[in-house]
């Protein structure tokens, strides 16, 4: 599930933008429910149960072009219109006076009306508009007459040029500063947020079995996906939907229900097949006690994985109790991400070929920006991009792409699943595989299920970051469930049993707790929680991390480490010198501490271009030259590769040390030779420590400092944080300090340094050096790329 904002005003536009987006072909569309009309698809319906605070609509009721304008553009009623005629209609009528401002007000009010300020239209915007009418009418045509994308392109270059020539008495050096420009007179200085559009679709093999299946399973799938966002959208009323109260929205209270419009779709913007429903929620909700107010946003933005997979279990459950298909893993192409669960059954094959033509959409439309970005000296705006992806699909699509018929899709889809499978029996062989599956059953949700799931989901946590929230755990139980065999009626209980375990049997909530005062039934949510509080917002961690956090500090506390001699540091500096490379003070300095000091836990600080590789490489020489042993460890393949490069020894990545401890004690495995060897002469260097989850590294260490050895922590703590739990590094040097390199003996010119280090520290004015050398570039991702 994607979520994104809908501004006020503007919110019905994006909407009907969104739509159009799906058939190139301009035909002008007023509205969402005659595009709909025009494609033959299903109308949209009103969602939600905060529905029975609006007088005159029900959940299934069809949406119209004026319902949308209503709600999404100003924050009336959706009947707004219907409802100020049927006052016009009673004047007049059995003695009753003209209706007041009071009546017409009580009529079309939700609350407080979305902030449009219609006097925001910024100098940019109307100089464009000037100069489209002018084009229009040198042509004889209407002044407000469509524009071509090219010519309407060109008119915002020139008009952007003419501004920053204004506010600079100079031309733009480059892209940057004109787009920079027309960004900034082109956006409005104000928005409302008008709502929130949730996207909801399945996974490919569900589009697929959908699109080429008879007509009767198609409708069942449907429903599935229907039924499986309705309870995505119970999960977001009940637990991340809510208004603000009080000065400076102090109070956060509960709501009736969520006020909202769905949209199903049937393809992509490709044209393959792509069953997906857009929910656009409107900013509007009723508290208990009959107010109307906006949504508290921070819980939905944080509630969205949560909810998307919500959806994704509830759809396997419907589709698997309604048609009897079992989902199983198949490897994500991107192998950061997890696995996909699709339908078995359903050929790979087939769902890459209903994925092509996104594809070759998204190739054209690279080419289309790189052509755009040479022609107008500037990179498409996301207007102007959405205007490429139409132009696109238009290009790359066949001879006929005018709307079809869901009958018509239906065919041409079933033609290009012929292409792909050879014959129709190849094509109903595979449906009936997938809706008769083989497969062994999923195994019941026991009480040991239960106790490994639990423990699962702390892991997965454990490895994924050093806090959580409620929402991480949950979304994390419902990925879990999938693979069980459990009635639907009792899954959210499930869920909820799992995660109650997880936060409170194996979590420790790391928060504030609340203050002793004790709020009367007033000022409490339904769920008895104040509403002085954010709901599930809390941070827990895990006692495992906290001890081995606290394994490490104390590890860099201990000094019974081996040393080398303060002579095997200074021969290693003089041969450095002799080969050319004279170390700085501070390099100097933490080659020495980390020789000498025995400690057996230590950490240095290097941002990058501070002579780490220097002053590993005289490292390395000091101790052996002492008679130690030194072995090199990193976070990833690279790394350690680099690392050996730098001081020419045994290196290998972290998780290889910790995998091979973990299989020593599972199955009694032999540990590599350079492991095995680590005694009290050797000295192990991690290098970009501060990317190692916290886990892993005590591991490592405690095995380390366990056989006699010693530790050399190296990395920046402001560098890109690990994957796992990390931030360790800031608790030592916090609490037993840390070796720093500050001087950068990467750049010639002290002030590239300076810029550099201003730039980890997060200082903004840092930019300023890089913009006045004209080293910051705009453009679309495959024109920068380039």
């Amino acid at each position: 599930m994607s979520l994104h904002k809908l501004t006020a005003g503007s919110g019905y536009d994006y909407l009907t933008r969104q739509v159009a987006a799906m058939d190139a072909t301009d035909k002008g569309h007023t509205g969402l429910a005659s595009y709909y009309t025009e494609k033959g698809e299903t109308p949209g319906v009103w969602v939600g149960s905060g529905l029975e605070g609006i007088e005159g609509l029900d959940a299934g009721d069809v949406v119209t072009a004026d319902h949308m304008q209503s709600l999404f553009g100003s924050g009336h009623h959706p009947l707004a219109t219907q409802r100020t005629k049927e006052l016009d209609l009673r004047i007049g009528r059995d003695g009753v006076d003209r209706p007041t401002e009071a009546d017409y007000k009580s009529a079309v009010r939700l609350g407080t009306p979305y902030k449009l300020y219609e006097n925001d239209i910024s100098p940019f915007r109307i100089e464009v508009a000037k100069r489209i009418a002018a084009l229009n009418e040198a042509a004889g045509l209407p002044g407000d007459w469509p524009v071509p994308a090219a010519d309407r392109a060109r008119i915002r270059t020139e008009v952007g040029t003419k501004f920053f020539r204004a506010e600079h008495g100079r031309e733009p050096a480059d892209a940057r500063e004109l787009s920079a420009a027309i960004a900034k007179h082109s956006r409005p200085r104000t928005n409302a947020v008008a709502g929130y559009d949730l996207t909801f679709s399945p996974v490919k093999s569900v589009s697929v079995l959908w699109a080429i299946s008879d007509p009767k399973t198609a409708a069942v799938i449907e429903r599935c996906h229907q039924a499986a966002i309705k309870d995505a959208l119970d999960f977001i009323e009940k637990k991340a939907l809510f208004t603000r109260e009080g000065t400076n929205g102090v109070r956060q209270v509960n709501v009736r229900g969520l006020v909202a419009t769905a949209f199903t779709h049937r393809d992509s913007r490709a044209g393959d097949p792509d069953l997906h429903t857009h929910v656009a929620v409107a900013n509007k909700v009723q508290t208990l006690d009959g107010k109307w107010l906006a949504i508290d946003g921070r819980l939905m933005f944080k509630a969205k994985v949560s909810a998307s997979e919500t959806y994704n279990t509830a759809l396997e459950r419907h589709l698997t109790q309604a048609l009897g298909v079992q989902f199983a893993e198949r490897p994500n192409p991107d192998a950061r991400k997890r696995p996909i669960r699709e339908i078995t059954g359903v050929d790979p094959e087939l769902n890459t070929r209903f994925s092509k033509r996104r594809a070759s959409v998204e190739a054209r439309r690279k080419e289309l920006a790189a052509d755009f970005q040479a022609t107008h000296g500037r990179p498409p705006t996301p207007v102007e991009t959405i205007q490429l992806s139409q132009q696109a699909t238009l290009e790359t699509r066949e001879a006929k792409h005018e709307p079809r018929s869901l009958a018509e899709q239906r065919q041409a889809w079933r033609r290009e699943a012929l292409d792909v499978l050879g014959t129709p029996q190849r094509i109903d062989q595979m449906i009936h595989q997938a809706l008769n599956p083989k497969g062994p059953r999923a195994p019941l949700a026991d009480s040991a299920w239960f106790a490994k799931t639990t423990s699962q989901i702390i892991s997965t946590m454990e490895g994924a970051r050093s806090t959580w929230q409620y929402w991480h755990v949950y979304a994390e139980a419902q990925r879990q469930i999938r693979a069980v065999d459990v009635p639907s009626d009792q899954a959210d209980q499930l869920v909820s049993m799992l995660v109650e375990d997880v936060l409170d049997g194996q979590s420790v909530r790391i928060t504030q707790p609340l203050d002793s005062i004790i709020e009367p039934d007033e000022l409490r949510r339904v769920d008895g929680s104040s509403v002085y509080t954010v709901g599930g917002v809390h941070l827990f961690t895990s006692s495992k991390v906290l001890a081995a956090e606290q394994r490490l500090v104390d590890a860099a506390g201990r000094h019974d480490g081996y040393a080398v001699e303060s002579s095997s540091v200074d021969l290693a500096l003089l041969e450095s010198t002799a080969n050319g490379i004279t170390l700085n003070a501070g390099q100097a300095t933490l080659v020495r501490e980390m020789a000498t000091s025995g400690a057996r836990l230590q950490l240095a600080i290097a941002p990058a271009g501070s002579g780490k590789t220097t002053a590993m490489r005289a490292l390395a020489s000091a101790w052996a030259d002492g008679g130690g042993t030194i072995i090199g460890l990193a976070p990833s393949a690279a790394a350690a590769d680099a690392l050996r490069s730098q001081i020419d020894t045994q290196t290998d990545t972290l998780a290889k040390l910790t995998h091979s401890l973990q299989e020593a004690a599972q199955s009694g495995a032999a540990l590599p030779d350079w492991v095995a060897g680590i005694d009290s002469s050797t000295l192990v260097v991690i290098d970009e420590a501060g990317m190692a989850d916290t886990l892993s590294l005590d591991a490592a260490v405690a095995f380390i400092l366990e056989r006699g050895g010693s530790v050399r922590l190296v990395g920046d703590d402001q560098q890109l944080s690990a994957i796992g739990a990390g931030g360790v590094l800031r608790d030592i040097q916090a609490t037993h300090g840390a070796l720093q390199l500050t001087e950068l003996v990467r750049f010639k010119d002290p002030a590239e340094g300076a810029a550099s280090l201003a730039l980890r520290e997060g200082k903004t004015e840092a930019l300023g050096f890089y913009l006045d050398r004209d080293r910051v570039h705009v453009g679309d991702l495959a024109t920068m790329t380039e």
